[in-house]
This record gives structure tokens, C-alpha cells and sequence, in this order.
């Protein structure tokens, strides 16, 4: 249930209705914006009769949610969420873009790629120091050491970072340097990990599972909403289905507009990793931005071929400037800017 307040309510009378469903045992969420006071019921309390709750002072209103995910979804904040990482603003009309590469490798490799992406027109950076791989011989990223580049890269180019954290005793290192939390597509339902990244009150990307359905990504959002982090971008990033011969994932565009609707939290793209193919990711980019896309997250490397990980589906600095050319194309077709 949500208790929608008049526009012009007190403190006080919102203070009087939190404490009156906290008293039956509810845990209570305020989402506030565009004028609006909205309070979301969690947990389970005693019964509350609607009509008795909506009798209080300052209640304009009372409606029941009937989805699972009741913080993520559009009756409990029906304007669309945004926030600001740095000087960038998310989920507005503005395309963020984030790019770099999948692995920090090396200062020289990451601080190239960081100074090429920002000129081509790239509002974050992306790089993994932690890399969780399919195989333990893999490459497994550079840890802290590669947390410190990454660092030294914002310094230099004033790009906010963003980057994955694997597990809920690495949550408090990574935020010391990154200003975005990744959580990757394989942690996406550790539980543990979820809460600790909510506790954290940091902006967290959360990445759709390889085999998660929409239902699953946003009840997923909704342990980090919980904790009051109203900071968060759900990714689509592509789904396991029947093909991996040809492509390395499938791209669900259908989930673009979908969460859209469905949640007020901006929706990224990953077209790296959604088609998994070098000379595809152009038109599966294009295809995000079309589909309703708040965002990008594309892989960048300076010699892709000798890359550490994911060097198949990783762009050029070169490819990824005329890929951009390319994107505030689309975007000013769909009234967005870049």
C-alpha cells in the first residue's frame, strides 16, 4: 500500500501517518518530488483499513500495489527517478554515456582509453578491478591496485567512475574510490551483496541477470531501494537464449520500454555485452537509444585484440568516436541529447 499526501501537508501530518503505520508494525519508505508526498508500506504489519488511514490529516489518498515490487514500480513514484553522479544527471533527457575497458590493465592502457573516450563524448568511465570469470585461470583484475587507476583516471579527465564489486566485505573499498557500484550480472540476485550496496547510499548499476526475467531484475532493485537508495540504474545487457554460436548474448530491446513503464528508475544499455560481437555493437547501441534508453555502458580498448577480457566485443577509441556521431543521431530522433 502507498499513502499519497495533499501537495499542501505539513511535516507534522506526515510525521503523524508514519507513525501511526509504523505503530502496526510497517516499515515506511518516502519518496518525495515534483510536489508530491508519496509514503510506501513494507513489511508485514497488522491489517490497516484504507478508509480509516485515508481519514487522517494531510492523506489525499491510499492505493494497494498489486505487483511484487512495490518501491521500483510507477504507482509508488510515478514521475520518473533522476540523480546526479558528479556533474552528470541520470535518467533525464540527457544521455549518460559509459565507457572504457571491461579490465583496468595497466596505467597506460586505462588512462589512454579514459582520455579518448571522454573527447569522443563519454560522461563516465568504466573499468573493472575486480572480474568475475567463468574460468578461475581468467584474469581476475588488478584489485585495489586497479581501484587506484581508476581514481587517477577521474582525476584526470573529471570522469565519474563506475565499477563492479563482487561481494558485501569488498563494498566499503570500492566506494572509497568509485562513485557508481556495479553489480554484474552474476551477483545480481547475491542477496547479501544487494543489501550491502543499498546500506552503502551509493549510485549502484544493477545489471539484468543472464537468465533473470524483468520480474526478477526489479524485485532485485527493490533490496536496495529498501534502505532508502533511490540510487540506482537497471541494466539490460542481454539474455542467454538458444543462439551463442553466432552472437554471445541476446539483446531483449523489448525490456527498454517494458521497465520504462513499468519502474520511474533509468534504464541503461549494454550492447557489449548484449550481442558480445565488435562489429554489431553499432547497431544494437542504436537500437537502446531508439528503444527508450536513459544510458549506454560500452566496452573501449586501445588494442582490443590484446585485451585481458572481452577484447571480441570491445571498440576502438576510433570506432567508438564514430559510434558516437552515430548516437546523437538517434538521440535527436527521439528528442534526447548527448
Amino acid at each position: 500500500m502507498i499513502v499519497i499526501m495533499h501537495p499542501e501537508a505539513t511535516l507534522f501530518e506526515i510525521d503523524n501517518v508514519i507513525a501511526e503505520v509504523e505503530g502496526k508494525g510497517w516499515q515506511t519508505h518516502l519518496s518525495q518530488g515534483s510536489g508530491e508526498t508519496i509514503i510506501g508500506l513494507q513489511g508485514n504489519g497488522q491489517q490497516i483499513d484504507p478508509f480509516q488511514l485515508g481519514q487522517l490529516p494531510g492523506v489525499r489518498d491510499t492505493m494497494a500495489i498489486t505487483q511484487k515490487f512495490k518501491l521500483t514500480s510507477r504507482a509508488f513514484r510515478p514521475e520518473d527517478t533522476s540523480f546526479k553522479i558528479g556533474d552528470v544527471t541520470v535518467g533525464g533527457n540527457q544521455l549518460a554515456v559509459i565507457a572504457g575497458p571491461c579490465s583496468v590493465e595497466s596505467r597506460e592502457q586505462l588512462l589512454e582509453t579514459a582520455h579518448a573516450v571522454k573527447e569522443a563524448g563519454a560522461t563516465m568511465l568504466r573499468g573493472g578491478a575486480f572480474k568475475p570469470r567463468t574460468s578461475p585461470y581468467s584474469f581476475q583484475g588488478l584489485g585495489e591496485e586497479g581501484l587506484k587507476l581508476l581514481a587517477e583516471a577521474r582525476e584526470a579527465t573529471g570522469l565519474p567512475v563506475v565499477t563492479e564489486v563482487m561481494s558485501p566485505t569488498k563494498v566499503a573499498l570500492v566506494s572509497v574510490y568509485a562513485d557508481v557500484l556495479q553489480i554484474g550480472a552474476r551477483n545480481m540476485q547475491n542477496y547479501d551483496l544487494l543489501n550491502a550496496v543499498g546500506q552503502a547510499q551509493r549510485p549502484v548499476l544493477l545489471k539484468r541477470g543472464m537468465s533473470a526475467t524483468i520480474e526478477d531484475l526489479l524485485m532485485a532493485a527493490e533490496y536496495i531501494l529498501r534502505y532508502g537508495n533511490n540510487q540506482v540504474m537497471l541494466c539490460e545487457r542481454g539474455i542467454r537464449t538458444f543462439d551463442t554460436k553466432y552472437t554471445r548474448n541476446t539483446f531483449d530491446v523489448n525490456a527498454i520500454p517494458t521497465l520504462k513503464e513499468l519502474t520511474h528508475l533509468p534504464v541503461i544499455a549494454d550492447p557489449s555485452h548484449a550481442i558480445g560481437v565488435r562489429r554489431y555493437v553499432n547497431q544494437v547501441t542504436l537500437a537502446g537509444v531508439a528503444a527508450g534508453a536513459d544510458g549506454l555502458i560500452i566496452e573501449v580498448h586501445p588494442d582490443p585484440d590484446q585485451a585481458a577480457s572481452d577484447g571480441a566485443q570491445s571498440l576502438t577509441p576510433s570506432q567508438f568516436f564514430e559510434l558516437m556521431s552515430q548516437v546523437k543521431t538517434m538521440a535527436r530522433a527521439v528528442d534526447r541529447v548527448v
